[in-house]
């Protein structure tokens, strides 16, 4: 089934930075009527679990995953400060008629913005609903030029030993690695994220640019990326490569497969406080409607 994005919220869906400590306040007083209104392909899936209220631009950018900068989950809002992003330079390489070292307005000038308001399922079982402003990836490799023989997109981290932590550390192998299919990579749902509330991406969150694919686990969505390549085989990632038994290279979210360690049927919404009720996690965190043909006869339990 085709699908193409389209983009029926605006910043009335968003929570005014302003409002931040009144957040609560101000949906009591709105009741039914909600933050704005939910609307387009995406909204019945969006009342089944929550109104997408974004969570707050605090909230985003102090809870967070970013090994580069420490493991726990408010290291990186401390340490991520001293990531190097002025000037940045992404390689991209591989099977793409326009190979080399493109500077950020190179690779993105020109391209169109928009706000993607969306849920992001940790694989931990904790979740947000972020306000993201990005360019959909598939406008930036269409500008790279993508070559018939390429299957898969392959994402690289920036390394930056002096300013980051946790690759000192050495925490885990580094450079942080991601991939996708090239169909996924296409997707209208997967952006490059730019900004954050309308502000640029914070370091923590993974300035300059970051990929975010909503319907995939959180880690899946790589930060601080430099290299993009246009690859035949299946690139290794991060996470199936050091825990093969635990992470699959296409992590979509499903809550009847569990991880080996934890279920995953529930989830826990940052900002709902410590004994707020878990909520049902959705199949591919509410975006089935829009994906699910990706993956025709595939078994998602197997191919996790």
């Amino acid at each position: 089934m085709a699908f193409r994005w389209t983009n029926t919220l605006t910043r009335a869906d968003v929570t005014p930075r302003a409002a931040y400590l009144n957040r609560r306040q101000l949906i009591a007083s709105m009741g039914a009527m909600g933050v704005g209104s939910v609307a387009g392909p995406l909204a019945a899936q969006a009342q089944e679990a929550d109104s997408l209220e974004p969570n707050t631009f605090e909230e985003i950018t102090t809870y967070n995953n970013f090994y580069e900068f420490g493991t726990g989950k408010s290291d990186p809002s401390r340490n991520a400060q001293a990531l190097e992003i002025e000037p940045w330079t992404v390689k991209v390489d591989g099977l793409v008629d326009n190979p080399g070292e493109y500077s950020l307005d190179d690779l993105l000038g020109g391209l169109t913005v928009e706000e993607r308001i969306y849920r992001l399922r940790c694989v931990e079982a904790w979740s947000m609903v972020v306000p993201w402003n990005g360019i959909e990836l598939a406008d930036i490799l269409n500008r790279v030029g993508v070559q018939n023989g390429a299957k898969y997109v392959a994402f690289e981290t920036a390394v930056q030993p002096d300013n980051m932590i946790g690759v000192r550390r050495r925490v885990i192998d580094f450079p942080y690695l991601e991939g996708l299919r090239l169909d996924e990579a296409m997707h209208p749902l997967t952006i490059i994220a730019t900004g954050l509330y309308d502000e640029p991406l914070p370091k923590q969150n993974g300035a300059p640019m970051r990929l975010v694919v909503p319907w995939k686990y959180g880690f899946k969505s790589i930060k601080s990326i430099v290299r993009i390549s246009l690859v035949e085989e299946q690139p290794p990632n991060a996470w199936n490569t050091i825990l093969p038994n635990e992470y699959g290279f296409y992590s979509n979210v499903n809550p009847n497969v569990d991880h080996p360690r934890w279920s995953q049927a529930t989830e826990r919404r940052i900002g709902g406080g410590l004994f707020a009720d878990r909520i049902p996690t959705l199949m591919f965190n509410g975006y089935e409607e829009e994906v699910a043909a990706l993956y025709e006869g595939m078994d998602l339990s197997v191919y996790y």
